[in-house]
């Protein structure tokens, strides 16, 4: 039985058509290397970015390993190097440092950018939405408010 997908591409919305006609009238004028930023992976919204996510939390927490590992603070954090975490050998091996590139390529396809993984996941075929959920994850850093400070036991 195949794993269930979902995410859907999803119909582009009215707030996309806007950013694309603004980015469009910036190439016309001169202003291409403005334009070509807007369309980065840095360019996406914490906010709906934390929409995104909650379907990532049947296994994924922000503060707490689950099936998968806690994503608090994972910009900047080596694959496979969260504590009391079991990691397949290959996330353990895996020689990543989870930044916007990595994390954009490893959500549109898990399987195929780490083969081997223990992640049994379809991925996050939108850029969009991976933008939003990357987004979203770079501003959960401990102490932020999506990352509340643990106190020691």
């Amino acid at each position: 039985m195949a794993a269930p997908h979902f995410f859907s591409a999803g119909t582009m919305k009215l707030q996309d058509i806007g950013r694309r006609l603004f980015a469009s009238a910036l190439l016309l004028q001169g202003g291409g290397a403005f334009a070509v930023n807007q369309s980065s992976t840095s360019q996406g919204d914490p906010k709906s970015g934390e929409q995104v996510y909650a379907r990532c939390m049947a296994c994924h927490s922000l503060t707490e390993n689950r099936i998968g590992p806690e994503h608090c603070g994972v910009f900047g954090r080596r694959a496979g190097s969260v504590p009391d975490f079991d990691y397949s050998p290959v996330m353990r091996a895996a020689n990543i440092a989870w930044g916007e590139k990595t994390l954009n390529q490893f959500l549109a396809d898990p399987m195929k950018y780490l083969p081997g993984t223990a992640m049994v996941f379809a991925g996050v075929p939108d850029q969009k939405e991976r933008a939003d959920v990357i987004a979203w994850l770079k501003e959960a850093r401990p102490g932020s408010a999506a990352c509340p400070t643990r106190s020691k036991r």
